[in-house]
């Protein structure tokens, strides 16, 4: 069992998980994960406006299997993570096939489990039973009943999801404010599980859902806030003591105007083409898709300043829903799943290494992966997000997890992603892609043995048209992309890195944030 960090929660983080306390399921066993730590339907009326759906059947969800695979041997993760991609695609078709199929739901209030979650259930159950068998394949130890408990899902009513209608938390996770206010103090406390399913569906709607966006997935009017109308909520930072690493290295990697985009997740689905099922930018190596490995990564060219940097930094896309298509509307990952409008490209995007409040750091291992937030908060609830939506002018005062920010006139949107900066000290990934990093305690302290390495951030600017909300109705929304079933929501946002240094300078990086300089 992987080793991380308790962090404190906010008082209004403690609200929002509370409301999701529901998706916990409970257990043992010797694949279960009990850590800490900090990733269809067409509108036909062309309309560029999304509407709140009432209470009928929004989406599915379903247990997240890979949180839970935190024993997997080394010569059974290729097979475990082809089945967990696997699994992902039952889950998106299962999605695709409830979106479209509204008017039976309406007239049979047994079709979703009948025709959907039943079906899927089977699907998953054959799934995991073959991820048992790669694992005890290989030595490796499985508790069967427990991992079978994973294969049944349920659905979720609009007003259930994580980040929608009543149950949203305004910036419900706040910050600790360490470097640059970009702290996650919202956690992510895994508490052994995701939401139990057992197989029975939500009564069938009595109208077809609506639940918002062009593609019918989602945004919907309460994704949106005005941020001049919340509250402050960035908490101040750690004190630094005397053995702070007070430097920064800033490497300068353009903003994706070259547009390199796929559909690709190589650390969660290596070898699966389109396993991230929506679009991500990619900046630094320029070669990252689905069958990259460490050989061909650090062969690579990069689009940053810095040569030696051929780290990749990659995240999903911001769209923007008025009406319009991209090139991708009739691809996987895109239109075809939910993901549509207009791809929106960063007008700035800073990359940053900061150090710690109380400690010099460890330079990064090569290759180390790390993965911050989650994609599918919507269904597993708001334990893994490290979500952060602001304005410019804003960024010191709000930071929104569960809702997008409409950002006054002459303000753009603001992205921010601060990673786990303390490392076990041995792994450059782990088998769910968690356990080998975590947060950094609410006083800046790493836990557990762990070490602290240089703290990536991320900033990424949007120039964005404000939304106008009417009515319940949002017109041109903007969205990150996402799987289809986690319906848009702003808690879903999530970023990648892999890192890939060459001429020393993962030591250059630490050495300099240790001496107190600003470098790049």
């Amino acid at each position: 069992m992987g080793r991380n960090t308790r962090k404190r929660r906010t008082p209004l983080a403690t609200k929002a998980i509370a409301a999701s306390a529901a998706l916990a399921l409970g257990g043992g066993g010797l694949i279960w994960a009990n850590f800490y730590a900090s990733a269809h339907e067409s509108n036909n009326s062309g309309q560029n406006q999304t509407k709140a759906a009432a209470a009928s059947v929004a989406t599915i969800a379903c247990p997240d299997v890979q949180q839970k695979l935190t024993n997997v041997p080394a010569k059974a993760q290729q097979g475990v993570a082809t089945e967990l991609a696997n699994l992902d695609k039952q889950i998106t078709e299962a999605y695709a096939r409830l979106a479209s199929t509204r008017q039976a739901q309406a007239g049979d209030a047994n079709f979703v489990q009948n025709a959907i979650v039943g079906p899927l259930k089977e699907k998953r159950a054959a799934t995991l039973d073959r991820i048992r068998i790669d694992i005890q394949r290989v030595g490796g130890q499985v508790d069967a009943a427990s991992l079978q408990a994973l294969a049944a899902c349920t659905t979720q009513t609009a007003n259930q999801t994580t980040a929608g209608g009543g149950n949203n938390q305004n910036g419900q996770n706040g910050q600790n404010g360490q470097n640059g206010g970009q702290q996650n103090n919202g956690g992510q406390q895994n508490n052994g599980g995701q939401q139990q399913g057992n197989g029975q569906a939500s009564a069938a709607p009595s109208a077809p859902a609506n639940i918002g966006g062009q593609a019918g997935n989602g945004p919907v009017a309460a994704d949106f806030v005005d941020i001049t109308k919340v509250q402050a909520n960035v908490a101040a930072k750690p004190q630094k003591n005397g053995n702070a690493s007070t430097g920064t290295f800033t490497t300068r990697c353009g903003v994706n105007a070259n547009k390199n985009h796929n559909t690709d997740n190589v650390i969660v689905a290596p070898g699966v083409t389109n396993g991230a099922h929506h679009l991500h930018d990619y900046v630094g190596n320029q070669k990252v898709n689905a069958f990259a490995t460490n050989d061909t990564l650090i062969a690579d060219q990069t689009s940053c300043q810095n040569q030696g940097d051929l780290s990749a930094y990659y995240w999903p896309v911001v769209r923007i829903q008025n009406g319009t298509q991209d090139f991708d509307q009739n691809a996987d990952g895109g239109g075809k799943e939910g993901n549509v409008g207009k791809i929106l490209t960063p007008i700035q995007a800073q990359i940053k290494y900061v150090g710690s409040p109380t400690s010099k750091v460890t330079a990064m291992p090569q290759f180390l992966r790390i993965i911050t937030g989650d994609a599918k908060t919507t269904t597993n609830g708001l334990a893994n997000a490290n979500a952060h939506w602001s304005c410019t002018g804003f960024e010191n005062k709000v930071q929104l997890t569960t809702q997008y920010p409409i950002c006054p006139q002459g303000s753009n949107v603001v992205r921010t992603f601060a990673f786990q900066s303390c490392w076990d000290g041995k792994n450059i990934d782990s088998a769910n892609h968690r356990t080998h990093v975590a947060f950094a305690d609410a006083a800046g302290n790493c836990q557990n043995g762990f070490k602290a390495i240089p703290q990536l951030t991320m900033r990424l600017v949007y120039k964005i048209a404000p939304p106008v909300l009417q009515n319940g109705q949002v017109k041109n929304a903007y969205a990150v992309d996402g799987f289809p079933e986690q319906l848009h929501k702003p808690a879903t946002d999530h970023d990648d890195f892999i890192a890939v240094f060459k001429n020393n300078l993962a030591t250059t990086i630490a050495n300099c944030i240790n001496t107190g300089r600003k470098c790049q």
